[in-house]
């Protein structure tokens, strides 16, 4: 089942692999669901141990970075484009290679798009943290923001998947 995290949750012993993702599940996620700088949904089976996770916060993203076929579609008073930001999505090394990550993923850009029907957001950007990270988004239609790590799905596409 995918929720938000709370208390119930046992972080302490998840780990996908990345010190990076393990600590802020660990350490931060709380603080920043309390302040109200991102929402952390966390797949979790009956004993309520963290299979999976993944952060949504607002983003945007300015105009000029997008590719120049989609900057034509956009409205150039617009100097910032509103977007989704996908922050982490991470999988536990004991549920790794099951599709969790797909799982995860597919919970997430839904979300993004239900929520793209009552506030303004464009597409959902991510920002891989590694080759493999960039990989699995690639092979989910996602595009290389130009001069960017960054990657993104337009929330039409997203519309033509869910709608």
């Amino acid at each position: 089942m995918i929720a938000l995290l709370d208390k119930k949750h046992n972080r302490e012993n998840f780990d996908c692999g990345n010190l990076l993702l393990n600590n802020y599940l660990k350490t931060q996620a709380g603080q920043d669901i309390k302040r109200k700088l991102s929402a952390c949904f966390v797949l979790s089976n009956n004993k309520e141990i963290i299979q999976g996770y993944y952060t949504l916060s607002n983003h945007s993203i300015p105009l000029d970075f997008f590719p120049k076929q989609i900057q034509k579609k956009l409205p150039p008073s617009y100097r910032s484009i509103p977007t989704t930001l996908l922050g982490r999505l991470a999988v536990d090394k004991n549920f790794q290679n099951k599709g969790i990550g797909k799982i995860l993923l597919i919970d997430a850009l839904k979300r993004c798009y239900k929520v793209s029907k009552e506030m303004g957001s464009f597409a959902v950007v991510v920002d891989p943290i590694d080759r493999s990270a960039a990989m699995f988004y690639q092979k989910y239609d996602f595009i290389s923001l130009p001069d960017s790590k960054k990657m993104f799905i337009p929330i039409q596409t997203l519309q033509q998947l869910f709608g």
